[in-house]
C-alpha cells in the first residue's frame, strides 16, 4: 500500500506527519495572501499582516465618564509603542523588536516588526485626559468623556 505524499514536498518520506504544522503553514500563506491583496509590508520592513492586526486582543470598554481600551502586546517595551489621538480614533502603532537568539530557529511564530491599531471610540473624548500605562503586556488607554453640553434657557433681561 502506497501512502500519499504532498507534492513538492522535500521533507524525507521517513519523518512524522505533524497535522499542526500543516494548519499553520495554510494560516501563514492565508495571512501572506490577504496582505497581498488588502495591502500588508512596509518598507522599513516586516510587518504584521492586516489578518494579524484583526486577531490581536482588544477589548473596548465603556463607563460612565470614559472609555478603556486594552490591547495585548506580549514582550512590547513601552519605548516602542506610540499613541495618537485624531478626533475620536486613538492609533497605536510602535516596533516587535526580535529578540536575541543563541540556538537554532525551528519554528518563529511570534510575531516581530511594526504594528498598527486604529481604534474608533464611539464618543467624544478629552483630549486631555487621556492615559496610558504598559504592564504585564498589556497596554491599557483610558479616555475620559468630553462633558456634554447641557441645555439651558436663557432668560431675557428686561432693558
Amino acid at each position: 500500500m502506497a501512502l500519499p505524499v504532498r507534492s513538492g514536498d522535500v521533507r524525507p518520506m521517513l519523518s512524522k506527519w505533524d497535522p499542526f504544522r500543516e494548519i499553520e503553514d495554510a494560516w501563514t500563506k492565508m495571512g501572506s495572501l490577504l496582505g497581498d491583496v488588502v495591502g500588508g509590508g512596509a518598507p522599513e520592513g516586516r510587518t504584521f499582516s492586516t489578518l494579524a492586526n484583526m486577531i490581536t486582543p482588544v477589548d473596548i470598554e465603556e463607563t460612565d465618564d470614559g472609555f478603556i481600551v486594552e490591547i495585548d502586546l506580549p514582550g512590547v517595551s513601552k519605548s516602542n509603542v506610540t499613541i495618537d489621538l485624531q478626533d475620536n480614533e486613538l492609533i497605536v502603532g510602535g516596533v516587535i523588536e526580535e529578540r536575541e537568539r543563541t540556538g537554532k530557529l525551528r519554528r518563529q511564530a511570534r510575531r516581530t516588526g511594526s504594528f498598527e491599531h486604529r481604534i474608533a471610540l464611539p464618543g467624544d473624548i478629552d483630549p486631555e485626559s487621556v492615559h496610558a500605562s504598559l504592564s504585564d503586556g498589556v497596554l491599557t488607554i483610558r479616555c475620559v468623556k468630553q462633558r456634554a453640553t447641557h441645555p439651558r434657557r436663557i432668560e431675557i433681561d428686561a432693558a
